[in-house]
């Protein structure tokens, strides 16, 4: 009798890896290449703040990407974690003196167990029951931070200490621009190599037919398990970077509008595209400041772009191009 683990690897190996994601060598490539272009051509200080938000969006869209986009499970809760590693971070370095590293590491530990526990009930929901029921727990998490004050400092939120990698100080938009793009080089390398490992395979099986898959030998609910605490560790990684660089950080970190502005990054930019996810949240991240001087419109403008490109481009951003792009080559 064949192996469970050989028969994921075969089924799932007749599956086509989307045409329109870059390879992860191709990828990590273009990315350095344009991180380091950038600073010579915008390199003020309002451009590294911007850029380096872009950049911690994306590691949580890429890990969020490897639970929606490949695995087909909906979190509308995501910033539930993004909010606790900022959240673990700062109390275990401000309030209990811990070296900002081991603090961090912490913090994504501890999230990852979190994701863990918590992933194991709700996992076993489909469709807009599971939707619900992550959407319940990023609502429990930010009730919490916002009205635990003698803990989480309510809703003025905490001091974060610098980020001190031994007795050197992180600092200079500089230095945090190079941290955030290294973080989110790392992100995507994992993400990259899992979704081109036979997990990866079983994660697109899963999402084309749970059923089918489970009938081709692949462990649903470890692979989905798999994916959910990949994805939080992810999201803690990024919140607690992020408020490290701040300085502070407060309840709004895991609101609910958090957590939607995230899904709507990853599907905006592609789904089951890594490449995507950081396109999502490039644009996502950026359009707001370019609207700015539309000031009482730039809501409604926000929003009617969004919905054009989701009429249009229905398949996200980079597969929509990447498609119209082949077809034209093929002529």
């Amino acid at each position: 009798m064949v192996s469970s683990v050989h028969a994921e690897a075969n089924a799932s190996s007749a599956l086509p890896v989307p045409a329109w994601r870059l390879g992860r060598h191709r990828l990590l490539v273009v990315l350095a290449v344009v991180a380091v272009t950038l600073p010579f051509v915008a390199g003020n200080g309002y451009f590294y703040d911007v850029a380096i938000l872009v950049a911690f969006n994306a590691v949580v869209c890429v890990g969020l990407n490897l639970l929606i986009g490949y695995a087909g499970q909906v979190s509308l809760g995501h910033a539930a974690f993004f909010g606790l590693g900022g959240y673990g971070t700062a109390l275990l370095a401000s309030r209990y003196a811990w070296p900002s590293l081991v603090a961090l590491g912490a913090a994504v530990v501890g999230v990852a167990l979190l994701a863990f526990l918590v992933a194991r009930p709700i996992l076993r929901l489909r469709g807009h029951y599971l939707a619900m029921a992550t959407l319940g727990l990023g609502i429990i998490v930010s009730m919490v931070l916002a009205t635990e004050d003698r803990i989480t400092g309510g809703p003025d939120g905490l001091q974060v200490p610098p980020l001190a990698i031994g007795t050197f100080a992180v600092g200079g938009e500089p230095l945090w621009y190079a941290l955030a793009v290294g973080t989110l080089l790392l992100a995507v390398f994992v993400a990259s190599n899992v979704v081109d490992s036979p997990a990866g395979r079983a994660l697109r099986a899963l999402h084309t037919s749970e059923v089918a898959a489970q009938v081709a030998g692949i462990d649903t609910a470890r692979y989905k398990l798999f994916a959910f605490v990949l994805s939080a560790a992810f999201a803690a990684l990024a919140g607690a970077l992020s408020a490290f660089h701040a300085g502070f950080i407060t309840p709004s970190s895991a609101s609910f509008l958090r957590s939607i502005e995230f899904v709507t990054m990853v599907v905006f930019g592609g789904m089951a595209s890594t490449a995507g996810a950081i396109v999502g949240a490039a644009v996502l991240t950026l359009l707001p400041q370019v609207l700015t001087s539309l000031r009482d419109y730039e809501t409604i403008v926000f929003g009617a772009l969004l919905m054009a490109t989701m009429i249009f481009m229905p398949r996200g951003i980079v597969p929509t191009l990447a498609a119209v792009a082949r077809s034209r080559g093929a002529r």
